[in-house]
């Protein structure tokens, strides 16, 4: 084990845990000094672009045979079929009741216990079930060198940061690795661009508030794929290069999500006209405050509204 800057034995990844706002996202210390600032979560900033249709429809039709084995569920649906809150319980409760995340508990455990693996410690009882993924996981990986576990990094240009699982080296060049342990038969874009973002980012210790580099190709990742509970474990090349040219459309679609002003009313008058009709310097910034709102203010309308302002104020004179 070779784990680089901002990894310990004791706590794979960092020296402490990573500071998030309400909203889960983790508050970032940017470059140029100041307090800690929430960054978007790589997953999230990626997300734009996923199809999530596939997503989607299996979650209802764990819904549905939720509700079918709990006609409780069904009873107090109708109850309070207008209660918002109470009825993203019962959905939540209908999944449950479907064994709808059992599989994604099997996959996070069987996740955690890849790390004393590759830290080389002793494992803990495993159920015989899942003895066989490991034993998977175990052979391999084997060709990789883990340089670092759960590190966060930063990418400060678009002010995302993320935890990817492992750094690996192999055959002398060190590269981004994550595990999955479910299916990635819809998921190659969204990994792709994660493990890019990942590939461009710095390393960034929540303690010390340090950067340091990470040195990692940025044209390929690896997945390691664990899919739990079948005894096999199989490695992917990733073309994050390919991933990059994405967060870069990424980018754009967030950029145009923010965008306001794209309706007006028809009868709208005309910010300029209004300038050239205001009476006072109130009016003046009347105007400004519904002509900006509206995105509709410009540098030539600063210009004329400067000019009225000079000259209600030279007229009051």
């Amino acid at each position: 084990m070779n784990l680089d800057p901002f990894d310990s034995p004791g706590n794979p990844g960092g020296s402490t845990e990573v500071e998030r706002d309400r909203w889960g996202r983790p508050l970032v210390v940017p470059p140029t000094g100041g307090g800690p600032i929430p960054y978007t979560r790589t997953t999230t900033y990626v997300g734009c672009l996923e199809d999530t249709y596939n997503l989607s429809r299996w979650q209802q039709r764990m819904v549905a045979v939720g509700l079918a084995d709990r006609p409780d569920l069904v009873l107090a649906v109708g109850a309070h079929r207008d209660d918002r809150d109470k009825l993203n319980q019962l959905v939540d409760d209908a999944m449950e009741a479907a064994k709808a995340h059992a599989a994604a508990e099997i996959g996070t455990a069987l996740h955690k216990l890849t790390e004393p693996l590759d830290l080389g410690q002793t494992l803990g009882v495993v159920p015989e079930a899942y003895r066989a993924d490991l034993e998977a996981y175990r052979r391999a990986t084997a060709r990789l060198e883990v340089v670092g576990i759960e590190r966060f990094t930063v990418l400060d240009d678009l002010r995302v940061a993320g935890t990817h699982d492992r750094t690996v080296r192999f055959q002398g060049r060190e590269f981004i690795a994550d595990i999955k342990t479910g299916s990635i038969e819809y998921g190659a874009l969204k990994i792709a661009m994660q493990l890019s973002v990942y590939a461009h980012s710095v390393l960034y210790d929540p303690a010390t508030r340090e950067r340091a580099p990470l040195e990692v190709d940025q044209e390929r990742a690896i997945v390691i794929h664990l899919p739990a509970g079948q005894g096999r474990c199989e490695l992917h090349w990733v073309d994050i290069a390919a991933g990059w040219e994405a967060v870069q459309v990424a980018t754009m679609v967030r950029a145009w999500r923010s965008r306001k002003g794209l309706f007006t009313a028809f009868d709208l008058p005309d910010p300029a006209e209004e300038i050239a009709a205001a009476a006072t310097v109130e009016e003046l910034g009347a105007i400004w405050q519904r002509a900006n709102a509206l995105g509709r203010w410009t540098d030539d309308l600063t210009q004329r509204a400067a000019t009225r302002k000079a000259e209600l104020v030279g007229g009051s004179a």
